[in-house]
């Protein structure tokens, strides 16, 4: 009876083991930078967040891979794109960062980075639009205020 009993104790803990290892979600780890820490790392200075200047770069399963933000400095006039990556953050993958002023092209940085991508344009007297990418699998996942705004 105690052989038994033992078995089925044994075999409680074998269960309970893989139910905590396979139902867990795997923790992701979190990005490290702010979109103005982004911004000053790359370009110096002083970064705010500007109204309607964040999107969130979700995949068709609900994944939510990224964030790109649309940040302004004041004493400069200038424009910084950041997108922020949510999956695998601190290993090299693809993200990419776009801006587009009025009256000019798009412009992008794009590349395999651990953390984020960054693009400044000047916009003085002009309008922007504003643009992020992750690669998430083998796709890339897009997200973007695609209208003008933020002029000035």
């Amino acid at each position: 009876m105690r052989v038994l009993a033992r078995r089925l104790a044994t075999s409680a803990i074998a269960v309970a083991v893989a139910v905590t290892t396979f139902a867990s979600p795997a923790s992701a780890a979190t990005n490290p930078f702010t979109a103005a820490q982004a911004c000053n790392n790359d370009f110096q200075g002083s970064w705010a967040s500007v109204s309607d200047g964040h999107r969130s770069i979700t995949a068709p399963d609900g994944t939510k891979v990224g964030d790109v933000y649309l940040m302004y400095n004041g004493a400069t006039g200038d424009n910084c794109v950041v997108t922020l990556k949510r999956v695998a953050v601190g290993s090299y993958t693809g993200v990419a960062a776009s801006v587009r002023v009025e009256g000019e092209s798009w412009v992008e940085q794009s590349g395999s980075y651990k953390y984020y991508a960054a693009k400044k344009r000047s916009a003085v007297d002009r309008c922007v639009m504003y643009a992020g990418d992750v690669l998430y699998g083998t796709s890339w996942q897009s997200a973007g205020r695609y209208t003008w705004g933020n002029c000035g």
